[in-house]
């Protein structure tokens, strides 16, 4: 039987100006744009000790896991140090919404894009005696 083996886009609508809201993703995620005005992301960038996976989940149609946003979706993002983008993020003005918070596989934070879309960031870890206390 096929099967799915990884995301391969994510895609949304703007709800002002795509190229404006893209440009805030390059400037305060690094996202690197392309010419076509997206980004690709490419597993071999990642370092993380994971070695790379992607999570996908339905959440449940009561749950308040997205708010302050109103849209029926959030990204994930990984980064490969969440510190030093809650720094970069703080130094600009972008609102930390929750965290950071370390879980069995790494450490999260949120924020919200310009048009509401909450974003929640990811350095992925190992839940072993190295990183335990991170």
């Amino acid at each position: 039987m096929a099967k799915v083996t990884g995301i391969g886009g994510i895609f949304f609508k703007s709800k002002k100006d795509n190229k404006a809201l893209a440009a805030w993703y390059e400037k305060h995620l690094g996202m690197p744009l392309a010419d076509f005005g997206g980004a690709i992301l490419k597993w071999s960038d990642d370092k993380s000790e994971d070695q790379g996976l992607t999570v996908w989940h339905l959440a449940n149609k009561d749950s308040q896991w997205f708010s302050p946003s109103n849209s029926p979706f959030m990204i994930n993002y990984r980064v490969d140090n969440l510190d030093e983008m809650l720094n970069q993020l703080t130094d600009s003005g972008i609102e930390i919404v929750d965290g950071p918070e370390s879980h069995e596989n790494g450490k999260f934070a949120w924020i919200m894009d310009p048009e509401g879309n909450k974003i929640e960031l990811w350095e992925p870890m190992l839940w072993d005696e190295k990183n335990k206390n991170a």
